[in-house]
């Protein structure tokens, strides 16, 4: 009986849980002789077909984690750059202000969190995406956004575009 609450528990919450899109690394460059690397990510937005957002972000290498110590965490640096990389159709998406999450990976064992976030911006009829770092304790104030504007645009609205 225990086992069976227990799944209906997690079916509810995995039910409940955004859908994030998945990465996918399209590039790798070497920065220094111990092994780090940025990786750049293409990152198809799930919930708006025909955008996609490269992010990066450093990967530390095995000598570095060992040499400086912090070893279960990457930096918070990253960026972003999306683009229309086909025709728009545009699904089920939050119109609040504090927009969706899109997608999220992990940069360290537990806590801290990469996220990219979209914003609709009705008035500027334009799509906002937002990357940053999310920790436990302490926010990043290191982010950036990209935007993908919409004006003049052959867009698919599935829902009908909002007024």
């Amino acid at each position: 009986m225990r086992s069976l609450k227990l799944h209906a528990a997690l079916a509810a919450f995995l039910a409940l849980a955004p859908v994030t899109a998945s990465a996918e690394v399209v590039g790798k460059v070497g920065v220094d002789w111990t092994g780090n690397d940025i990786l750049v990510d293409a990152v198809p937005d799930p919930g708006v077909s025909g955008v996609t957002c490269h992010v990066t972000y450093f990967d530390r290498s095995v000598i570095d984690r060992l040499r400086k110590g912090n070893w279960f965490e990457d930096p918070s640096n990253n960026s972003i750059a999306c683009r229309q990389t086909g025709p728009i159709s545009i699904g089920d998406i939050n119109l609040s202000q504090s927009g969706e999450e899109v997608f999220r990976a992990g940069l360290s064992l537990i806590w801290k969190k990469l996220v990219v976030t979209r914003i609709y911006d009705k008035k500027n009829d334009t799509l906002i995406y937002l990357i940053h770092s999310r920790e436990l304790t302490d926010g990043s104030a290191k982010m950036a956004i990209s935007t993908i504007p919409l004006f003049g645009q052959a867009v698919n609205w599935k829902n009908g575009k909002p007024n």
